[in-house]
C-alpha cells in the first residue's frame, strides 16, 4: 500500500502546492511604462513582413572620406581665375585760368542762366570758332570767338557795386559841363562795363546798384517789383497831417493810382523831413507825388535800396557787394 505521504515512483517528496504543467510557455511581464525595451531580454519581438522595409543607402560624406570609396568620385577640376583688371580712376582734365566751360561761358555774358545755356548747346545753336558745338561739358578759351543763337558774345565775370550818390552827378550823361556822369565814380572799381541800375537826377542822391549783370538791370528796371526803395524827401514847408493820410492812401498820376506802402514824418526831425516807402524804380514819381500837393521838394535821398542800406557808405564812396547781398538781390 501506499501511504499517503509519499508520491509516485516511490520518491518522497514534501508537496509544496499543486504543481504547473510543464509545457505551458511563460507569460511574458507585462512592459512597464517607464521602460522602452520588452521584459525579458531574450525575446526580442519578431518585425512583421510589412514593416520590413529595404533600408537606402546611406549619403556620401562630405570631406576627405568622399573619396575612400573604390574607385573614387571624379574629382572636380578647379577653375582658373580670371586676371581681375584693375579700373583706373578717371582723371578730370584740368581747366586751365584762361579757360572755362561753354555754358559757363554763356552765362557770363548775360545771355542767359547755365541750365538755359545747355538747352541751347544741345539743340546745336552755339559754334565756337565757326564750328557747332553739341558736346556737354565742353571747353573753351577765353580768346575763342563763340557765337550764341547768331550773336558773337564774350563772357566777363559778374560785379555788383554800391554807391552813395552825390549830387550834380547823373546816369544818362547829359547836361552841362557842371554835371558828370555817375560811370566817373567808380571807373576805377574794375575792368568790365558796368550799369546803373535804374535812373537818378543830377538832385536826387542816396544808394545806386551798378552791374554787369543784365539780368538784375532788367529785373529792377520792370515798374512792378517786389524790393522797398526808401526815401527820405525834404520839402520846402511842412506837410499837414490831413495831406499825409490822403497820400497814405494812394496817389492820382497821370490817370493811373499809385499805391504807397509807407509814408510818416522822421521822428526827431522839423516836419519838413518825410520817410517814404515805395516799390517803383522811378525816382521822378517821388516828386510828383508831392508835388501833385502844392509842395516843393528840395531833396530827394534814397536811403535804402532792396535791403540794401548806407550804412557805414559815406556820400561819394562804393563797395562791393557781398555774396549774400547778392544772393539777396536775385531771390528778391
Amino acid at each position: 500500500m501506499n501511504n499517503g505521504n509519499s508520491r509516485r515512483g516511490g520518491n518522497d517528496r514534501k508537496k509544496s502546492g499543486p504543481s504547473k504543467p510543464m509545457n505551458k510557455a511563460r507569460k511574458p511581464v507585462s512592459k512597464p511604462k517607464s521602460f522602452d525595451k520588452p521584459a525579458f531580454e531574450d525575446e526580442t519581438p519578431k518585425a512583421s513582413p510589412a514593416a520590413k522595409k529595404t533600408k537606402k543607402p546611406a549619403a556620401p560624406k562630405k570631406g576627405p572620406a568622399t573619396f575612400a570609396k573604390k574607385g573614387g568620385y571624379p574629382k572636380i577640376k578647379p577653375v582658373a581665375d580670371k586676371p581681375v583688371t584693375e579700373k583706373k580712376p578717371s582723371v578730370k582734365r584740368q581747366i586751365a585760368k584762361d579757360e572755362m566751360r561753354l555754358n559757363k561761358y554763356i552765362a557770363n555774358s548775360g545771355a542767359c542762366s547755365r541750365r538755359d545755356a545747355d538747352i541751347y548747346i544741345q539743340s546745336g545753336n552755339v559754334k565756337v570758332n565757326g564750328q557747332v558745338i553739341t558736346e556737354m561739358g565742353y571747353v573753351v578759351k577765353i580768346s575763342d570767338v563763340v557765337n550764341f543763337d547768331g550773336v558773337t558774345i564774350t563772357p566777363e565775370r559778374k560785379e555788383y557795386l554800391l554807391l552813395n550818390k552825390p549830387k550834380n552827378f547823373t546816369t544818362s550823361g547829359e547836361g552841362d559841363g557842371s554835371m558828370r556822369n555817375v560811370l566817373d565814380l567808380v571807373r576805377g572799381a574794375t575792368n568790365v562795363k558796368l550799369q546803373p541800375v535804374g535812373r537818378m537826377d543830377k538832385n536826387t542822391t542816396g544808394l545806386l546798384i551798378f552791374t554787369n549783370d543784365t539780368e538784375i538791370i532788367r529785373k529792377y528796371a520792370q515798374p512792378n517789383q517786389k524790393s522797398f526803395k526808401i526815401y527820405q524827401v525834404s520839402l520846402d514847408k511842412n506837410l499837414k497831417f490831413e495831406d499825409l493820410e490822403k497820400m497814405a492812401g494812394g496817389v492820382m498820376l497821370d490817370g493811373h493810382r499809385l499805391f504807397i506802402d509807407e509814408i510818416s514824418y522822421i521822428e526827431g526831425e522839423p516836419k519838413t523831413e518825410i520817410g517814404l516807402k515805395l516799390r517803383t524804380p522811378n525816382v521822378k514819381v517821388v516828386r510828383a507825388i508831392f508835388e501833385s500837393f502844392k509842395y516843393d521838394v528840395l531833396k530827394v535821398d534814397r536811403v535804402a535800396f532792396a535791403g540794401l542800406t548806407k550804412k557805414n557808405l559815406p556820400r561819394g564812396n562804393y563797395r562791393f557787394l557781398t555774396e549774400q547781398e547778392i544772393i539777396n538781390l536775385k531771390n528778391i
